[in-house]
């Protein structure tokens, strides 16, 4: 079996590690199957790309198409015409792509429309919001995959209920978790940790980059303020997305508890999120990380397309609002966190599940 992995952005990268290591140990025990994996370039910073792949150890990719950035109909047309190239010049039985990014539904469609198989990791999970770039993605990758791979029942029961053949759903779990516990022991504390006075519990990590929050200058920068000022004494670190600090510009910020670092490495943020008092996140990623960790998680978003994680787990979904935030953590912090825990199947063996089933079919 021939399979292509496709990767083209940060979260990508943590999905697709534990792949590769579980494909690798089929081809050491003999099994017939191999991949070749192309990165898209969607992103192309440093600190959002390569860095990944070396501290996860992740093989340089076959192929990178190098699409860079664009509108989302520029990114998207450019991956679909370079990864049809890519593909009609390395043949394969089967495109595995991850995730909800410009590059999983770009790449799934071009593997469909050439007749060849389409999986989809992490299928079924829905926000219900049509506004999220990200929820248009999943619509369109469900639509035309072969076969589904879900990180809970939630997400398979959205997909039958929208009538596909449960013999092909495979509830396998998260495989953002396989990469947490492969690489626990692996984290280190990032450079800034001693100068900072970083302790384990005396600081806040934040990030930032959706449209609803950060598009506006004026409105990023009151969230911002409103958010220092809530916190108390605690210290606040937010590696900054490039589009973000971009968006801020010169603005003059009055701002005592935030630190303003840039993107860090997988094994710098998780020692970051593992040693944290909590997390403030418009990311649906870590709050996945957050719930496995026992991390307190404040999700600045309407809808959730895990509410596992809310659910079993550490999050709690607080909307945009700086009011909405400060009445949430003022509540955590007179009354602590209830006791939490960790969703089903999301034990470090999901990729192995994954694997194990392509080869059946």
């Amino acid at each position: 079996m021939k399979i292509t992995i496709v990767a083209g952005a940060r979260p990508n990268f943590i999905k697709i590690a534990p792949i590769i290591k579980a494909i690798e140990k089929n081809q050491s025990e003999g099994k017939t199957i191999s991949f070749r994996l192309v990165h898209t370039g969607q992103h192309y910073d440093k600190n959002l790309s390569d860095t990944f792949f070396e501290e996860l150890n992740i093989p340089h990719p076959n192929s990178n198409l190098e699409v860079k950035s664009g509108t989302q109909a520029q990114q998207t047309a450019a991956i679909m015409i370079a990864f049809e190239q890519e593909l009609l010049e390395n043949p394969c039985d089967l495109v595995l792509v991850v995730g909800d990014v410009n590059s999983t539904m770009a790449c799934a469609i071009v593997a469909k429309k050439l007749n060849i198989k389409v999986t989809h990791v992490e299928a079924g999970i829905r926000s219900g919001d049509m506004t999220m770039p990200e929820e248009i993605n999943r619509i369109v990758t469900d639509s035309i995959t072969d076969y589904f791979f879900t990180t809970s029942t939630s997400a398979s029961e959205n997909l039958l209920k929208l009538g596909f053949d449960g013999s092909k759903i495979h509830f396998v779990g998260n495989v953002m978790i396989d990469t947490l516990f492969q690489n626990l022991n692996r984290i280190t504390a990032p450079i800034f940790w001693d100068e900072f006075g970083l302790e384990t519990g005396n600081y806040i990590v934040l990030t930032l980059h959706r449209p609803s929050n950060v598009d506006e200058e004026k409105s990023l920068q009151e969230l911002l303020e409103g958010i220092d000022k809530m916190v108390g004494d605690k210290k606040i670190i937010f590696p900054i997305h490039p589009r973000t600090k971009a968006i801020l510009g010169e603005t003059n910020l009055n701002l005592k508890n935030i630190l303003f670092v840039e993107p860090q490495g997988y094994l710098n943020f998780m020692f970051l999120i593992k040693n944290s008092f909590a997390v403030i996140t418009d990311s649906g990623g870590i709050s996945e990380e957050t719930t496995v960790l026992g991390i307190p998680c404040f999700t600045m978003r309407t809808t959730t397309e895990r509410p596992e994680t809310i659910e079993i787990g550490t999050n709690n979904l607080v909307g945009i609002s700086i009011e909405n935030l400060t009445l949430a953590f003022t509540t955590f912090l007179e009354n602590g966190m209830s006791k939490r825990g960790i969703p089903e199947l999301w034990d470090g063996k999901a990729s192995e599940r994954i694997i194990d089933a392509l080869l059946k079919v």
